[in-house]
Protein backbone atom coordinates (compact mmCIF):
# COMPACT_ATOMS: atom_id res chain seq x y z
CA UNK A 1 0.00 0.00 0.00
CA UNK A 2 2.86 3.07 0.72
CA UNK A 3 4.20 1.74 -2.39
CA UNK A 4 1.12 2.22 -4.48
CA UNK A 5 0.70 5.86 -2.14
CA UNK A 6 4.04 6.90 -3.18
CA UNK A 7 3.39 6.12 -7.01
CA UNK A 8 0.25 7.68 -6.73
CA UNK A 9 2.42 10.96 -5.25
CA UNK A 10 5.22 10.51 -7.90
CA UNK A 11 2.77 10.72 -10.53
CA UNK A 12 1.08 13.72 -9.49
CA UNK A 13 4.62 15.08 -9.02
CA UNK A 14 5.51 14.45 -12.56
CA UNK A 15 1.55 15.37 -14.22
CA UNK A 16 2.28 18.92 -12.05
CA UNK A 17 6.24 19.38 -13.63
CA UNK A 18 5.07 18.59 -17.15
CA UNK A 19 2.23 21.12 -16.70
CA UNK A 20 4.55 23.61 -15.46
CA UNK A 21 6.92 23.21 -17.72
CA UNK A 22 4.73 23.18 -20.40
CA UNK A 23 3.32 26.26 -19.97
CA UNK A 24 6.89 27.54 -19.40
CA UNK A 25 7.18 26.72 -22.71
CA UNK A 26 4.19 28.31 -24.23
CA UNK A 27 5.09 31.29 -22.47
CA UNK A 28 8.84 31.01 -24.02
CA UNK A 29 7.13 30.92 -27.22
CA UNK A 30 4.88 33.58 -27.24
CA UNK A 31 7.50 35.93 -25.79
CA UNK A 32 9.68 34.66 -29.06
CA UNK A 33 6.86 35.52 -31.16
CA UNK A 34 6.56 39.01 -29.60
CA UNK A 35 10.15 39.04 -29.94
CA UNK A 36 10.48 38.69 -33.66
CA UNK A 37 7.04 40.10 -34.66
CA UNK A 38 8.40 43.32 -36.81
CA UNK A 39 5.63 46.37 -35.84
CA UNK A 40 7.88 48.80 -38.46
CA UNK A 41 9.51 48.20 -41.68
CA UNK A 42 11.73 51.47 -42.76
CA UNK A 43 12.69 52.14 -45.88
CA UNK A 44 15.02 53.68 -47.71
CA UNK A 45 14.22 55.46 -51.09
CA UNK A 46 14.96 58.37 -53.24
CA UNK A 47 12.62 61.01 -54.85
CA UNK A 48 13.30 59.17 -58.62
CA UNK A 49 13.25 55.64 -58.02
CA UNK A 50 10.05 53.47 -57.85
CA UNK A 51 9.82 53.77 -54.14
CA UNK A 52 8.41 56.97 -54.27
CA UNK A 53 5.65 55.71 -56.26
CA UNK A 54 4.73 53.02 -54.00
CA UNK A 55 5.03 55.25 -51.34
CA UNK A 56 2.50 57.98 -52.64
CA UNK A 57 -0.05 55.03 -53.27
CA UNK A 58 0.04 53.98 -50.07
CA UNK A 59 -0.56 50.45 -51.03
CA UNK A 60 1.92 49.02 -48.74
CA UNK A 61 0.50 50.78 -45.78
CA UNK A 62 -2.69 49.09 -46.88
CA UNK A 63 -1.12 45.34 -47.09
CA UNK A 64 0.29 45.83 -43.57
CA UNK A 65 -2.03 47.12 -41.32
CA UNK A 66 -3.82 43.72 -40.82
CA UNK A 67 -0.76 42.36 -39.79
CA UNK A 68 0.07 45.40 -37.08
CA UNK A 69 2.82 46.47 -38.99
CA UNK A 70 3.50 50.42 -40.20
CA UNK A 71 5.69 51.94 -42.79
CA UNK A 72 8.47 54.58 -42.39
CA UNK A 73 10.28 55.95 -45.23
CA UNK A 74 13.54 57.66 -45.07
CA UNK A 75 14.60 59.51 -48.21
CA UNK A 76 18.09 59.85 -49.25
CA UNK A 77 19.80 61.59 -52.53
CA UNK A 78 22.05 58.92 -53.64
CA UNK A 79 22.12 55.32 -53.20
CA UNK A 80 25.69 54.93 -51.12
CA UNK A 81 24.72 57.18 -48.19
CA UNK A 82 21.37 55.06 -47.77
CA UNK A 83 22.83 51.70 -48.23
CA UNK A 84 25.69 52.92 -45.12
CA UNK A 85 22.22 53.81 -43.46
CA UNK A 86 20.90 50.27 -44.57
CA UNK A 87 24.28 48.72 -43.47
CA UNK A 88 24.19 50.62 -39.83
CA UNK A 89 20.95 48.65 -38.89
CA UNK A 90 18.90 52.13 -39.33
CA UNK A 91 16.68 51.03 -42.24
CA UNK A 92 15.49 47.36 -43.01
CA UNK A 93 15.01 47.43 -46.60
CA UNK A 94 16.31 50.26 -49.36
CA UNK A 95 16.59 50.52 -53.34
CA UNK A 96 19.51 51.79 -55.26
CA UNK A 97 21.00 51.66 -58.53
CA UNK A 98 24.07 49.06 -60.16
CA UNK A 99 27.24 49.94 -58.01
CA UNK A 100 26.19 51.31 -54.55
CA UNK A 101 25.48 47.72 -53.73
CA UNK A 102 29.14 46.40 -54.98
CA UNK A 103 31.41 49.41 -52.93
CA UNK A 104 29.20 48.56 -49.70
CA UNK A 105 30.37 44.58 -50.21
CA UNK A 106 33.90 45.78 -51.03
CA UNK A 107 33.73 47.46 -47.66
CA UNK A 108 32.41 44.51 -45.40
CA UNK A 109 28.82 44.86 -45.59
CA UNK A 110 26.24 42.08 -45.27
CA UNK A 111 23.67 43.47 -47.26
CA UNK A 112 21.69 41.11 -49.07
CA UNK A 113 19.88 41.49 -52.95
CA UNK A 114 16.23 40.62 -52.54
CA UNK A 115 14.83 41.89 -56.03
CA UNK A 116 15.71 43.96 -59.42
CA UNK A 117 14.27 46.20 -61.67
CA UNK A 118 13.90 46.17 -65.49
CA UNK A 119 16.95 47.95 -67.74
CA UNK A 120 16.45 51.85 -67.56
CA UNK A 121 19.91 52.97 -69.61
CA UNK A 122 17.94 55.11 -72.13
CA UNK A 123 17.39 57.52 -69.47
CA UNK A 124 21.09 57.49 -68.06
CA UNK A 125 22.89 59.93 -69.93
CA UNK A 126 26.40 61.88 -70.28
CA UNK A 127 25.68 65.25 -70.90
CA UNK A 128 27.44 68.47 -71.95
CA UNK A 129 26.04 71.88 -72.82
CA UNK A 130 24.58 73.02 -76.16
CA UNK A 131 27.07 74.54 -77.04
CA UNK A 132 29.91 72.71 -76.32
CA UNK A 133 32.72 71.88 -78.25
CA UNK A 134 32.51 68.24 -76.91
CA UNK A 135 31.19 66.02 -79.25
CA UNK A 136 32.71 62.26 -78.73
CA UNK A 137 33.45 60.54 -75.76
CA UNK A 138 37.19 60.51 -76.99
CA UNK A 139 36.53 64.72 -76.47
CA UNK A 140 36.36 63.95 -72.71
CA UNK A 141 39.79 63.71 -72.18
CA UNK A 142 41.24 65.95 -69.39
CA UNK A 143 37.96 67.52 -69.19
CA UNK A 144 36.01 67.60 -65.64
CA UNK A 145 33.10 65.50 -64.97
CA UNK A 146 30.33 65.53 -62.49
CA UNK A 147 29.18 62.41 -61.05
CA UNK A 148 28.12 60.62 -57.83
CA UNK A 149 31.00 58.28 -56.80
CA UNK A 150 30.13 54.99 -56.30
CA UNK A 151 26.88 55.24 -57.94
CA UNK A 152 25.30 53.50 -61.37
CA UNK A 153 26.90 56.85 -63.40
CA UNK A 154 30.07 55.62 -61.90
CA UNK A 155 29.91 52.74 -63.70
CA UNK A 156 28.67 54.19 -66.97
CA UNK A 157 31.42 56.30 -67.02
CA UNK A 158 34.26 53.98 -67.01
CA UNK A 159 32.70 51.79 -69.66
CA UNK A 160 32.10 54.74 -71.70
CA UNK A 161 35.39 55.91 -71.49
CA UNK A 162 36.86 52.29 -72.15
CA UNK A 163 34.90 52.41 -75.04
CA UNK A 164 36.78 55.20 -76.43
CA UNK A 165 39.86 53.73 -75.40
CA UNK A 166 39.99 55.65 -72.15
CA UNK A 167 40.35 55.20 -67.98
CA UNK A 168 39.30 57.16 -65.08
CA UNK A 169 42.76 57.99 -65.10
CA UNK A 170 42.30 60.74 -67.90
CA UNK A 171 39.18 62.48 -66.84
CA UNK A 172 39.03 64.86 -63.72
CA UNK A 173 36.15 63.64 -61.65
CA UNK A 174 34.26 65.73 -59.59
CA UNK A 175 31.96 63.73 -57.09
CA UNK A 176 28.71 65.51 -56.65
CA UNK A 177 25.16 64.37 -56.06
CA UNK A 178 22.56 65.07 -58.74
CA UNK A 179 21.70 68.58 -56.59
CA UNK A 180 25.11 69.86 -56.36
CA UNK A 181 25.65 68.60 -59.97
CA UNK A 182 23.31 70.51 -61.78
CA UNK A 183 24.13 73.90 -59.97
CA UNK A 184 28.21 73.37 -61.19
CA UNK A 185 27.13 72.37 -64.53
CA UNK A 186 25.17 75.17 -64.99
CA UNK A 187 27.46 77.80 -63.84
CA UNK A 188 30.02 76.05 -66.23
CA UNK A 189 32.07 74.51 -63.38
CA UNK A 190 31.78 71.20 -64.61
CA UNK A 191 32.54 70.22 -68.26
CA UNK A 192 29.84 67.15 -68.69
CA UNK A 193 27.79 65.69 -66.28
CA UNK A 194 26.45 61.87 -65.86
CA UNK A 195 23.32 61.17 -64.52
CA UNK A 196 20.21 59.17 -64.75
CA UNK A 197 16.25 60.21 -65.30
CA UNK A 198 14.58 62.40 -64.45
CA UNK A 199 17.57 64.46 -63.75
CA UNK A 200 18.67 63.46 -67.41
CA UNK A 201 15.29 64.75 -68.93
CA UNK A 202 15.30 67.99 -66.98
CA UNK A 203 18.37 69.00 -67.40
CA UNK A 204 17.68 68.23 -71.85
CA UNK A 205 14.66 70.15 -71.06
CA UNK A 206 15.27 73.43 -69.12
CA UNK A 207 18.89 73.78 -68.66
CA UNK A 208 20.52 73.72 -71.77
CA UNK A 209 22.03 69.91 -72.05
CA UNK A 210 22.68 67.89 -74.81
CA UNK A 211 23.11 64.34 -74.41
CA UNK A 212 26.69 63.45 -75.68
CA UNK A 213 25.66 59.71 -75.36
CA UNK A 214 23.00 57.55 -73.57
CA UNK A 215 23.69 54.28 -71.47
CA UNK A 216 22.56 52.00 -74.14
CA UNK A 217 24.75 49.25 -75.26
CA UNK A 218 27.06 50.61 -72.28
CA UNK A 219 25.03 49.51 -69.03
CA UNK A 220 21.83 48.52 -67.80
CA UNK A 221 21.68 50.09 -65.28
CA UNK A 222 19.32 47.93 -62.95
CA UNK A 223 17.70 49.27 -59.46
CA UNK A 224 18.27 47.09 -56.80
CA UNK A 225 16.29 46.29 -53.76
CA UNK A 226 18.58 44.96 -50.94
CA UNK A 227 17.75 44.32 -47.10
CA UNK A 228 19.47 44.03 -43.84
CA UNK A 229 20.81 39.83 -43.52
CA UNK A 230 19.09 39.71 -40.17
CA UNK A 231 15.95 41.43 -41.58
CA UNK A 232 15.27 39.08 -44.37
CA UNK A 233 16.06 35.74 -42.51
CA UNK A 234 13.71 36.94 -39.63
CA UNK A 235 10.81 38.52 -41.54
CA UNK A 236 11.17 36.98 -45.20
CA UNK A 237 7.44 37.39 -44.98
CA UNK A 238 7.26 41.03 -45.04
CA UNK A 239 10.10 41.30 -47.46
CA UNK A 240 8.03 39.22 -50.05
CA UNK A 241 5.76 41.20 -49.53
CA UNK A 242 7.00 44.48 -50.21
CA UNK A 243 8.45 43.10 -53.14
CA UNK A 244 5.24 41.75 -54.33
CA UNK A 245 3.66 45.41 -53.43
CA UNK A 246 6.92 46.90 -55.39
CA UNK A 247 5.52 44.83 -58.52
CA UNK A 248 1.82 46.49 -58.07
CA UNK A 249 2.92 49.45 -58.01
CA UNK A 250 4.96 49.17 -61.44
CA UNK A 251 1.97 47.77 -63.41
CA UNK A 252 -0.08 50.75 -62.34
CA UNK A 253 2.81 52.73 -63.46
CA UNK A 254 2.96 51.53 -66.90
CA UNK A 255 -0.65 51.74 -67.25
CA UNK A 256 -1.22 55.40 -66.38
CA UNK A 257 1.92 57.19 -67.66
CA UNK A 258 0.03 60.66 -67.88
CA UNK A 259 -1.34 60.27 -64.02
CA UNK A 260 2.20 59.31 -62.98
CA UNK A 261 3.75 62.07 -65.37
CA UNK A 262 1.61 64.73 -63.18
CA UNK A 263 2.13 62.95 -59.83
CA UNK A 264 6.23 62.45 -60.04
CA UNK A 265 6.17 66.07 -61.85
CA UNK A 266 4.62 66.97 -58.50
CA UNK A 267 6.41 65.28 -55.90
CA UNK A 268 9.79 66.23 -57.32
CA UNK A 269 9.36 69.75 -58.79
CA UNK A 270 10.00 68.88 -61.97
CA UNK A 271 7.85 70.78 -65.02
CA UNK A 272 5.40 68.13 -66.96
CA UNK A 273 7.24 67.83 -70.10
CA UNK A 274 10.59 67.19 -68.73
CA UNK A 275 8.93 63.96 -66.75
CA UNK A 276 7.08 62.86 -69.75
CA UNK A 277 10.34 62.52 -71.82
CA UNK A 278 11.80 60.17 -67.95
CA UNK A 279 8.42 58.38 -67.86
CA UNK A 280 8.03 58.16 -71.59
CA UNK A 281 11.51 56.48 -72.01
CA UNK A 282 11.10 53.71 -68.99
CA UNK A 283 9.49 50.45 -67.92
CA UNK A 284 8.91 50.06 -64.43
CA UNK A 285 8.72 46.66 -62.89
CA UNK A 286 10.86 43.68 -61.82
CA UNK A 287 12.77 40.89 -63.70
CA UNK A 288 14.20 37.35 -62.42
CA UNK A 289 17.17 37.95 -59.88
CA UNK A 290 18.84 35.21 -61.95
CA UNK A 291 22.03 33.98 -62.68
CA UNK A 292 22.03 36.33 -65.92
CA UNK A 293 21.33 39.31 -64.18
CA UNK A 294 23.78 37.85 -61.33
CA UNK A 295 26.54 37.61 -63.99
CA UNK A 296 25.75 41.21 -64.94
CA UNK A 297 26.37 42.67 -61.71
CA UNK A 298 29.45 40.57 -61.01
CA UNK A 299 30.91 41.93 -64.21
CA UNK A 300 30.54 45.29 -63.00
CA UNK A 301 32.38 44.85 -59.78
CA UNK A 302 34.95 42.98 -61.56
CA UNK A 303 35.56 45.78 -63.23
CA UNK A 304 36.03 48.05 -60.24
CA UNK A 305 38.14 45.89 -58.89
CA UNK A 306 40.12 45.71 -61.90
CA UNK A 307 40.78 49.58 -61.95
CA UNK A 308 41.09 49.53 -58.44
CA UNK A 309 38.36 51.42 -57.79
CA UNK A 310 37.08 49.05 -55.03
CA UNK A 311 39.98 47.88 -52.29
CA UNK A 312 38.68 43.71 -53.19
CA UNK A 313 37.15 41.51 -55.14
CA UNK A 314 33.78 40.41 -54.15
CA UNK A 315 31.40 37.55 -55.19
CA UNK A 316 27.74 39.15 -55.44
CA UNK A 317 26.07 35.73 -55.69
CA UNK A 318 27.10 35.48 -52.05
CA UNK A 319 24.72 37.82 -51.38
CA UNK A 320 21.84 37.51 -53.33
CA UNK A 321 18.87 36.34 -50.79
CA UNK A 322 17.79 32.78 -51.63
CA UNK A 323 14.24 32.80 -50.07
CA UNK A 324 12.51 29.93 -48.74
CA UNK A 325 10.05 27.91 -50.48
CA UNK A 326 6.84 27.24 -48.71
CA UNK A 327 5.62 23.73 -47.70
CA UNK A 328 1.98 24.04 -49.75
CA UNK A 329 1.60 20.54 -48.01
CA UNK A 330 1.02 21.56 -44.63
Amino acid sequence: MPTKRYLAVWLSLLLLMTAVLSSCSIGEASKQAKADAKKTVRIGYQKNGPLIILKTRGTLEERLKPLGVTVEWYEFASGPPLLESLNAGSLDLGRTGDSPPIFAQASGSSLVYVAVGKPKSSGSGILVKQGSAIKTIGDLKGKTIGFAKGSSSHYFLVEALAEAGLTPSDIKPAYLSPGDARIAFEQGKIDAWIVWDPFTADAEKAAGARMLVSGEGLTTDRDFFLASEKFAEQHEDLVKIVVEEIQKASDWANAHPAELTKLLSSILGIDEASMQLAVERREYGLDALNEEIIAEQQQIADVFYELKIIPKKVNIAERVYKFKEKDESR
